[in-house]
């Protein structure tokens, strides 16, 4: 990502963290549009997420960041970043490589309702 350090200051200023210093982050994916996934993402994830452009999030369990794809090698490229009014969501548009979700399937939100 092209994203200086001064912008991407200024975008950490603008979102409202959580008392626990977390914002949660949807993810879509760039081509299908389908939501893929929820996750926690700190001051620092933001900021590396913006620096190498892909999905990095904040590990509540682990108390640490994640590189999603990591271990699994199903990485995030980063497409898109935006967040709502009022700075308290972010969503991010990416092209998923494999599955996003930890039970292998392409999307974690597969518990259909209606």
């Amino acid at each position: 990502m092209n994203i200086s350090p001064e912008r991407i200051d200024a975008i950490l200023a603008s979102l409202a963290f959580n008392e626990k210093n977390l914002i949660p982050a949807i993810v879509q994916d760039a081509h299908s549009k389908e939501i893929l996934m929820m996750a926690w993402m700190n001051p620092e994830a933001v900021r590396v997420t913006l620096t190498e452009g892909r999905g990095v999030y904040y590990s509540r369990s682990r108390k640490e960041l994640w590189r999603k794809g990591e271990t699994s090698g199903h990485v995030q490229k980063l497409l898109g970043f935006a967040y709502d009014c009022d700075g308290d969501t972010i969503v991010l548009t990416v092209e998923q490589t494999g599955p996003a979700c930890h039970t292998g399937t392409i999307s974690c939100f597969f518990n259909r309702v209606i």
